[in-house]
């Protein structure tokens, strides 16, 4: 049999993928790891490529197992459900979520260098070199490394810490309840673990079973962290079934919406320029950290895009893409084309204030006064519009507002009431347009 592709699927044999093509052993959850390569080296020559290699494809990044094509199989007109609450019925008409894959009791050795050069082949495995340049193990530690450490060790820690310890507190969690502005991470954390395959979302599944099942009442699907998991398959399915997912030309679930294109305004946001303390902060946070709150990220989403300098999702997911340490294509791109009510959310009349939202978590500013130090003795009262302080009340704090801080870049009061008026014009033409 031939190996057809990377994700171990075959032609003309095993469709499934999920049980081993019949050849040498490579080594792995039987526990075998002897070195196959002397055996295989001579007809490797002749048939090239892997053909008589034991495999076993353990598909691990959804909770099903060919999840997508499973789905799509049982959505209407093969397309992703157009809501949460129809993909949560094709989620569950599936079954129970499989078990775990076992652990691999050892890994065979890596072949060595230079192994199929007589065979015409190149598939050496790669150096230190080639991934970090000349040289190697001269690594810098990014920021983010910092509060997300990597490794599987480390986000099995992280999960017995934040749910298996906390078995109240994770079977009570509702996504909502949380705060953007906590000074530390109000939820698992555990979205880059995730994200990099450090943590299996079956994993995070079944210890989160074994939670509600210590709990008669437990929050439910959307909010619970279950929840979370399934909104991830949910916007896996959808960027996977959708042509063009991270454009908006193109793009059939997307509404066509005349964004402005400003280079000033989409940098102000971008560096924490925009005059808006809040935004300011959490932008910070985020390139600081590679990480920010489901409901920051809706904040300063919503503030580029519908809320207030009327730029595209595009441009911000670009943006998260390259900041976010858990970005993931999928969600990202859904998430944006849902704030920015491009897709999948329409009640474009709800927006995030840059002001009155953060007060109802942190009243005293203390998450601005974390990310943005300047703040540090602006008095409560005026520390989510500093403009308004008299001129005295500022210099007193260090902070002139036009001179240490920008003004506002915007003013959002006036311009979030006109960009509602601009969206009920792109939603009616989008209509009319559908319509013809």
């Amino acid at each position: 049999m031939r190996i057809r592709d990377e994700l171990g699927r075959v032609a003309d044999g095993n469709k499934g993928g999920d049980a081993a093509v019949e050849g040498v052993s490579g080594g792995g959850v039987d526990g075998s790891c002897k070195n196959p390569y002397k055996k295989v080296k001579p007809v490797g020559k002749k048939l090239g490529a892997l053909d008589l290699f034991t495999y076993q494809r353990f598909e691990t990044h959804g909770l099903h197992a060919d999840g997508m094509e499973r789905y799509l199989a049982r959505s209407k007109g093969g397309a992703a459900p157009g809501t949460y609450g129809s993909f949560r019925k094709i989620f569950d008409a599936l079954g129970p979520v499989p078990p775990c894959c076992g652990e691999a009791a050892c890994i065979p050795p890596a072949p060595p260098v230079g192994w199929w050069g007589d065979a015409g082949m190149t598939y050496d495995v790669p150096g230190l070199e080639e991934f970090f340049g000349p040289k190697a193990g001269t690594v810098v530690r990014l920021s983010p490394g910092e509060y997300f450490p990597g490794g599987e060790d480390e986000a099995l820690r992280r999960l017995a810490k934040t749910v298996t310890k906390r078995s109240s507190w994770a079977a009570s969690f509702e996504k909502p309840k949380t705060s953007p502005n906590a000074l530390d991470c109000d939820t698992t954390g555990l979205s880059p673990y995730v994200k990099h395959g450090c943590l299996s979302p079956r994993k995070f599944y079944h210890a989160l079973s074994a939670v509600y099942a210590k709990h008669s009442k437990h929050s439910q699907p959307p909010v619970s962290l279950h929840g979370q998991l399934l909104w991830r398959e949910y916007n896996y399915l959808t960027g996977y079934a959708t042509p063009l997912f991270d454009k908006m030309e193109g793009n059939p679930v997307a509404r066509n919406i005349p964004w402005d294109s400003d280079e000033e305004f989409l940098e102000a946001w971008r560096n924490s320029r925009t005059g808006y303390p809040f935004i300011d902060a959490l932008m910070t946070q985020l390139r600081e950290t590679g990480w920010l709150h489901h409901l920051g990220r809706h904040a300063v989403a919503c503030f580029l895009t519908r809320g207030d300098l009327w730029q595209s999702w595009v441009e911000g997911a670009e943006v998260f893409e390259e900041y976010l340490i858990d970005a993931d294509w999928a969600i990202n791109n859904f998430n944006w084309q849902w704030l920015s009510c491009t897709a999948h959310f329409h009640q474009f009349f709800r927006c995030y204030s840059p002001v009155a939202f953060p007060k109802k978590t942190d009243k005293n500013g203390d998450y601005i006064r974390k990310w943005l130090p300047q703040f540090r003795d602006f008095p409560a009262r005026y520390i989510y519009e500093p403009w308004e302080a008299p001129l005295e009340v500022q210099k007193k704090a260090g902070v002139v507002v036009g001179v240490d801080y920008p003004k506002p870049i915007v003013d959002h009061k006036k311009i979030s009431k006109e960009n509602m008026g601009r969206m009920k014009l792109a939603f009616d033409a989008h209509k009319a347009g559908n319509a013809v």
